[in-house]
């Protein structure tokens, strides 16, 4: 006799089809958080997820984490999405980080399709921007959520989840939120698992249990107001391009050891 959990694998097996085509709708939409022209495609893909959490009964919250400055234009950031699906005191409770912005991609980036359609490759790949980093992953999620419903199953715990869409671009405004939320919205979390790295090969999955940090830094360099003849002011002008290699040469040495004072210490 069938158990629940085996009609779960069964929906699975037989929805792989749907799972497939929801992907593709997601990766259509261009959500690429550094293009000021496509912040409103990041903002609809934010109402996508949490529309679509509600249908399934989550509770959501849409949190809006103020303004950024975008090479100066000034744009609304996009949504954090808070949600909770379940809410049994005898569970344990899961918060599940994710993003639903992606980096820019074009075709003469050397893609070999268009990136925002998703394509299956001969070897059973589904390649498009997004689907791997990281609208796959928050995806599943969901659909694994929506399956355990039709298939009658209880979900095994409570879970809470926080999907930002500014991870490709320094997760602006997401620290505020988290700081605000810490005994409110995350109250009562057991165990965090951001849902945002990379699988063994394509069929075995694994656990990352720590991630190098990263720090942006703008740096510009003026010189001449207007071009000047090299064969007159060559060698008595510095050109702002050598001063910039100069300026880069002193952060890094050849065996890419970084060499800005107090970095290493503890």
């Amino acid at each position: 006799m069938a158990t629940a959990v085996d009609k779960y694998f069964e929906l699975v097996d037989q929805h792989q089809k749907e799972f497939i085509e929801t992907l593709r709708e997601v990766v259509a939409i261009p959500s690429v958080s550094s293009d000021a022209s496509r912040r409103g495609e990041v903002v609809r893909m934010g109402e996508w997820l949490q529309a679509r959490w509600e249908a399934l009964g989550a509770t959501c919250k849409r949190v809006d984490p103020g303004k950024q400055d975008l090479h100066g234009v000034e744009l609304d950031l996009p949504p954090v999405i808070l949600g909770q699906y379940g809410n049994d005191a005898n569970k344990k409770t899961v918060l599940v980080y994710g993003h639903y912005d992606v980096q820019p991609a074009l075709l003469e980036d050397g893609w070999d399709t268009d990136p925002f359609t998703l394509v299956e490759t001969a070897d059973g790949r589904l390649v498009g921007r997004g689907s791997t980093d990281d609208k796959g992953p928050v995806l599943g999620w969901l659909l694994c959520a929506e399956t355990h419903k039709q298939a009658g199953l209880e979900f095994p715990v409570n879970l809470k989840f926080c999907f930002e869409g500014m991870e490709e671009s320094g997760s602006e405004g997401l620290d505020d939120i988290i700081v605000a939320e810490a005994d409110k919205w995350f109250k009562g979390t057991d165990v965090v698992c951001i849902s945002d790295n990379y699988w063994l090969g394509t069929s075995k999955p694994c656990l990352t249990h720590g991630l190098r940090g990263v720090s942006y830094f703008h740096l510009q360099v003026e010189g001449p107001g207007a071009d000047l003849h090299s064969g007159v002011f060559g060698g008595t002008v510095h050109e702002p391009m050598v001063d910039l290699v100069h300026l880069l040469s002193t952060l890094v040495d050849p065996n890419g050891r970084i060499k800005v004072p107090g970095i290493y210490d503890q």
